[in-house]
């Protein structure tokens, strides 16, 4: 199928948007008025002159084709990631040929388009060079992962210290020493060159403030860290899959090892999170022939969206390699054999019960795990005091939604599709309740994106 065959949604098309500003401009942009000489090829590449407020129109041209989601280049001078004119032109294309029809590529976007595909194989090339360079010595491998490994084993047998020295003096010790404390341990993690450790650490720092019950709270999250120090320092008695997710929760990198699974993988959710140093976008799959699920990480510097990017409803037709550990859903996207291309495909659901069983299941193999994955077939959001909640549509058991869902304006667009009728939803269930991310109305519908 070519690419002038294939065309996206706007809620597909703005769900590329950094942030609900651009969304807002790239919608003003999203008609024919502006732009000029716009046309896409059988490659995916779409191309247009929009007007702006100089005498020049800028350039915009968009690689829909990508095997990591649309690539972008603008000769305007925002620096946000897609700006609001790639929008604006992909609101055009997902309209319909009429306005962006099928023709030459122009030079100016041509060359763009093969500068991109040079770089690709260079990188392709270079990387293959790197693995065999990094396995050519692999005695110096060995000694930098064992230099390492001391490092860890020294701050994670510091940790375990200022744990018990904690304990011993009290919890209320914690709200009087304030947040130096832990920033100052978290610190220490990183010198040991275990980010996993320190980012649990700076997580206890913000307990003590964090309400009534903290002291609970507080004592959960330092038995978890005991726990994860134990698992490092006793590594060599574990099962192998489960000595990979204490190496993975401690911060040591990995790869995605696994074997390559070839699948149409139906992209369920994307949504990013972000600090003061990243950006973190996480992309839910689900294999519509393995009924697998996979999910995708990339980065960003902070302020900067990462460039892996799937709306929500497409299906790819692509390989995914799984990392190591036990229960482990985190994959890596590997070579692509089509396009993404809008479908109609929805994951099979399950109970309310079943979810929590599932994410109590999952607890086995990873005691860290804040939440799975699932997807609840014929729920109907309720009320539920101050708070609101997921409830079976022909059972008496529901899941809450986390603190966090029920914040957000996806909530709302949740309880508009229902109407009080059941629909299908895809979201995060773990210890702090459920959070929804794809919703679908029963019978025909297309999914609408809730974060």
């Amino acid at each position: 199928m070519t690419q002038q065959g294939v065309r996206w949604t706007a809620d597909q098309v703005l769900a590329l948007a950094p942030d609900a500003a651009s969304r807002k401009a790239g919608s003003k942009l999203g008609a024919a008025g502006p732009w000029s000489e716009a046309g896409t090829s059988d490659e995916g590449t779409v191309w247009g002159l929009c007007k702006g407020s100089g005498s020049k129109p800028y350039q915009t041209v968009i690689d829909i084709a990508d095997a990591a989601g649309p690539a972008y280049k603008c000769s305007c001078p925002s620096r946000k990631f897609p700006c609001k004119h790639a929008l604006g032109l992909l609101l055009l294309w997902a309209g319909g040929e009429g306005a962006v029809p099928p023709g030459p590529v122009p030079d100016w976007a041509e060359q763009w388009a093969a500068g991109r595909r040079q770089r690709a194989q260079e990188k392709r090339a270079a990387d293959a060079a790197g693995s065999a360079a990094g396995s050519s010595d692999p005695e110096a491998a060995r000694r930098r992962a064992e230099r390492r490994a001391a490092r860890i084993t020294a701050g994670a047998t510091e940790l375990e210290q200022r744990l018990a020295d904690l304990l011993r003096g009290g919890l209320a010790g914690a709200e009087q020493a304030g947040y130096g404390m832990w920033e100052e341990t978290a610190a220490r993690m990183v010198d040991a060159q275990a980010p996993g450790l320190a980012a649990r650490v700076r997580e206890l720092g913000s307990i003590p403030s964090s309400g009534p019950g903290w002291p609970v709270r507080l004592l959960e999250e330092c038995a978890l860290l005991h726990l994860l120090d134990q698992g490092w320092l006793r590594r060599e008695r574990l099962p192998d899959g489960l000595a990979s997710t204490v190496r993975s929760r401690i911060g040591l990198p990995a790869s995605a090892d696994g074997p390559a699974l070839r699948d149409r993988w139906l992209v369920l959710a994307q949504y990013d999170t972000a600090d003061a140093r990243l950006t973190t976008r996480r992309i839910w799959l689900h294999g519509t022939e393995s009924g697998r699920t996979a999910l995708l990480l990339s980065y960003g510097a902070a302020g900067r969206s990462p460039e892996l990017a799937l709306p929500v409803g497409l299906e790819l037709e692509a390989e995914v390699s799984a990392y190591p550990g036990s229960g482990q859903s985190r994959g890596a996207l590997g070579e692509q054999f089509a396009p993404p291309v809008p479908s109609t495909a929805r994951p099979p659901g399950v109970t309310t019960e079943q979810a929590a069983a599932r994410y109590g299941e999952a607890l086995r193999d990873d005691p860290w795990l804040d939440s799975v994955p699932v997807t609840l077939d014929r729920v109907i959001p309720a009320p539920d005091g101050d708070a609101w909640q997921l409830a079976d549509a022909e059972g008496d058991s529901a899941l809450p939604l986390t603190a966090s869902a029920r914040s957000r304006p996806g909530l709302w667009r949740l309880v508009a599709l229902s109407g009080g009728a059941p629909v299908k939803v895809f979201g995060e269930c773990g210890h702090r309740g459920f959070t929804p991310l794809t919703a679908w109305p029963q019978g025909a519908g297309e999914a609408v994106r809730l974060c």
